[in-house]
């Protein structure tokens, strides 16, 4: 079995890939925090992933843990090296997306950002790629954004999400020789509520559910179908795939015009 530690596994997205994993019988390490940085609609995050484990009788370690420190992604890695001996994939999911032009960011808000974002993926990657070396075989799969190429009033999390493109590509160069994998997977253009979605409409935005983005099969892209491209990036299936990036949501990320998409099929 492979065993896989899953950053912000316990909300949105990445409970979905959580679930996925531990369905498909990987070893799952998933953790983030409680509360979820005010993003989570004051709901009890990890005891709610805890209560569908065990629904489903499926096992999981979850540990409260913050991705911006690296005491604690020291402490998370240790434990799944202790309890199962190696460490097959990462999963870099957690992130936090409050709006905002530049003349609207704070310099606390750019660096709260920077420091989940894009230096809490930095921290897991440094930290699992010395074992992941010893192996001489890993895969990592970070989270990307359509924001990621520029998105309007969404500067830090846009700037931070360009950077994971950057990382994930220059790790890819660096660390193919070591028999290491990285990839990216975009999620689509949200048609489901994560906590990005949550923090946007409770800041009297719309409701991203309600843009009537479409996948290539005409209906709403939901976690599960970013769990399922993150499964297969870190199966032996995609043994001869690094460096690349799925767009999980069609054109949506990259910045499609897809908003008629429905329309468009009955004309």
């Amino acid at each position: 079995m492979k065993t896989v530690i899953v950053t912000g596994g316990t909300f949105g997205i990445g409970k979905a890939i959580t679930l996925a994993l531990a369905e498909n019988e990987f070893n799952v390490v998933a953790f983030g925090l409680e509360p979820n940085k005010g993003m989570d609609d004051g709901e009890n995050q990890i005891d709610t992933l805890s209560s569908e484990l065990n629904s489903a009788n499926l096992k999981v370690d979850i540990i409260e843990a913050d991705v911006s420190k690296s005491s604690d992604i020291n402490a998370v890695v240790k434990f799944t090296k202790d309890k199962y001996g190696r460490i097959d994939g990462l999963v870099n999911n957690a992130a936090i997306g409050p709006l905002g032009s530049i003349v609207e960011t704070s310099e606390k808000m750019w660096d709260d950002v920077i420091n989940v974002n894009l230096k809490g993926t930095f921290l897991c990657c440094k930290e699992v790629l010395h074992y992941m070396i010893e192996q001489g075989e890993g895969a990592i799969v970070n989270i990307g954004s359509g924001s990621g190429w520029g998105k309007p009033n969404m500067l830090a999390y846009s700037a931070s999400k360009g950077g994971i493109f950057a990382l994930s590509a220059a790790m890819a160069y660096d660390h193919m020789r070591h028999g290491i994998r990285v990839n990216t997977v975009v999620p689509g253009g949200g048609g489901f509520v994560t906590g990005m979605s949550l923090e946007r409409r409770n800041g009297n935005i719309k409701n991203i559910l309600d843009n009537g983005i479409n996948n290539a099969d005409n209906r709403l892209t939901e976690p599960r179908d970013v769990a399922n491209a993150v499964q297969f990036l870190l199966s032996d299936k995609a043994m001869a795939i690094s460096g690349s990036i799925i767009d999980v949501g069609c054109f949506a990320g990259q910045g499609g015009p897809l908003n008629n998409f429905k329309a468009s099929q009955h004309e």
